[in-house]
């Protein structure tokens, strides 16, 4: 008896993550525009420079890597430790780092956020996740 109620609190904790999945959707109510904003100033950049769309990517990549999307890749130096862009390996080698500073300018101008929460209405991990796409 114990085995088989064992069993059925695994099956359901597995529905539960399947339900929990990325979405195309997720900013349709707080920013539409977020999307194709990012799109289209990727393939600006992309334009500009027909190696960003593997630099992006490859960011990306980096950023996922070791423990999950988190876009610790973005961060600069601190005075308190160092940072992904600085690690062994990667010094030179990421680049593209203006053009996501860019998309995230772009993405705030059509994306207001309430005087109430300062916080930004995309997160950079999106940003950077969508670029690379």
């Amino acid at each position: 008896m114990a085995s088989s109620s064992l069993s059925v609190v695994l099956i359901l904790c597995l529905a539960a993550a399947a339900l929990a999945q990325l979405s195309t959707t997720f900013y349709d109510k707080s920013c539409p525009l977020a999307l194709e904003k990012i799109q289209n100033s990727a393939a600006t950049a992309v334009k500009n420079d027909r190696r960003m769309a593997a630099s992006l990517l490859r960011m990306h990549f980096h950023d996922c890597f070791v423990q999950g999307c988190d876009a610790s890749v973005l961060l600069n130096e601190t005075s308190v430790g160092g940072n992904e862009r600085g690690a062994f390996g990667e010094v030179g080698s990421l680049r593209g780092f203006e053009v996501i500073e860019q998309i995230k300018k772009d993405v705030e101008a059509v994306c207001k956020r309430p005087y109430s929460n300062n916080g930004p209405v995309v997160s950079c991990v999106d940003i950077l996740a969508v670029a690379a796409r």
